[in-house]
């Protein structure tokens, strides 16, 4: 039954490791719990009750989605960044409602629904080099690892050089550290869920610390009411909305493309060609999530990258995308127990996989510079620009070039040429 339902095989994985790793992801991605409602509360008509409901349950469509559709173990939720450029460009920026920016969503969810039945999204994924592939997953680990030191305040802002370090010697900053210690033994041991038990050892570290901060228990969920099916057509045939449209569909597909290759290559759920098992339907659920999203009044829902933490607890089936949507049911009654936990207690997690995704640096041909610098430009740029996207687009056009400075055409494919240039237009005009 497990197998027909989420393509779960025994021969892989356990049901505990499943629920495990269900329950890791979540807890490493459950911020957005947070995060959204505080950055959309800022729009008149836009409660933050209502938008951390809309947030929970656009998550839980996603993750049955993926779990039943996909029968892979990432979990989706409305997108960082995504819900930046949602609320600060769109409604703020260039003015418009919010209502006709969930206009927006909606459609770019209704036209990835239809490249995913043409196969689109695929031949754009099969586009990709298989170097610049194994270079997504170590530009990730460097990613993730950065959003953790960043969440946790061990990397802070600083005016005179971008960066710097935070105050480790106190504080959500010092609590990270020590989980990062404490996770570390633990999956040096060999425990199973350790990543999972580090974060909730950190959490109750972090109480006597004055870090973590209990909020109570049980909560009733807001209605959506106010925000579900709330859109606005006056002005979607205009230029505006094409390049919104547009913006949403770049940052979407090539995040959620990113996260897929990258974390399927690491956990070797990929074949000897790097072909990711059930791709179609993997993009199927994060389209069919993005439109119901916008249904219910949030930003367009992605698949996360944070999924690595679930992952590298052995999560390999749809059952752990139902484990991480259970989850979601279950915040949306306890959500001040869940929103407890700091970001200095998930931290840990997220830089201890990304190490662990570190590994396929190894398969790049580093000797061979055509491959090694286009590579290299998609690892790097991920964490510098915060953007996984903008890491697959500039490695991309890096590749085309460096092949055609160096006379290997034949490394070059149409589809290459095709979205090179598309991706070059995209920076010029967008």
């Amino acid at each position: 039954m497990l197998n027909k339902l989420f393509g779960f095989d025994p021969s892989q994985t356990t049901v505990k490791k499943e629920i495990f790793a269900g329950i890791t992801t979540f807890l490493t991605m459950s911020y957005i719990l947070a995060v959204n409602p505080s950055i959309f509360s800022q729009l008149e008509g836009m409660s933050s009750g209502a938008v951390f409901t809309a947030t929970a349950l656009a998550a839980i469509v996603g993750c049955l989605a993926m779990a039943f559709w996909g029968k892979l173990p990432f979990g989706l939720a409305p997108g960082m960044g995504l819900n930046a450029f949602f609320v600060y460009s769109v409604c703020i920026g260039m003015g418009y409602s919010w209502q006709f920016a969930l206009t927006a969503v909606l459609i770019e969810g209704l036209i990835f629904i239809v490249l995913t039945i043409t196969n689109v999204r695929d031949a754009i994924v099969e586009a990709i080099p298989l170097s610049l592939r194994r270079a997504i997953g170590v530009g990730i680990g460097l990613f993730i690892t950065f959003i953790g030191f960043n969440s946790a305040g061990v990397i802070v802002n600083n005016e005179a050089t971008l960066v710097g370090l935070g105050d480790i010697t106190s504080g959500s900053a010092l609590l990270a550290l020590i989980g990062l210690i404490i996770t570390g033994l633990l999956y040096m041991r060999g425990i199973p869920g350790s990543i999972l038990i580090g974060i909730l050892i950190t959490m109750l570290i972090g109480i006597p610390m004055g870090v973590t901060e209990f909020k109570g228990i049980i909560s009733h969920p807001e209605s959506i009411s106010s925000i579900c099916c709330k859109f606005e057509w006056e002005h979607i045939f205009t230029m505006d909305m094409a390049i919104i449209v547009f913006t949403f569909f770049f940052i979407d597909m090539f995040d959620t493309v990113g996260t897929l290759i990258g974390v399927c290559t690491k956990s070797h759920m990929v074949d000897e060609n790097g072909h990711i098992r059930r791709l179609k339907q993997a993009f199927m659920a994060d389209a069919i999530a993005t439109t119901v999203g916008a249904m219910l009044g949030t930003s367009t829902t992605t698949t996360y990258v944070e999924s690595a933490a679930g992952v590298a607890q052995g999560g390999r089936s749809g059952l752990t995308a139902f484990a991480i949507a259970c989850c979601f049911a279950v915040a949306l009654f306890f959500s001040p127990l869940f929103l407890s936990i700091p970001a200095a207690a998930t931290a840990p997690a997220l830089i201890i996989v990304g190490l662990l995704m570190m590994t396929p640096i190894t398969q790049i041909p580093l000797d061979d510079f055509s491959e090694a610098i286009p590579a290299f430009v998609c690892i790097v740029m991920m964490p510098f620009s915060y953007s996984i996207s903008n890491g697959i687009l500039l490695g991309m056009i890096s590749y085309v070039l460096m092949n055609m400075i160096c006379g290997k055409f034949s490394k070059l494919t149409p589809a290459m040429y095709i979205l090179a240039v598309l991706f070059v237009l995209k920076y010029i005009f967008i």
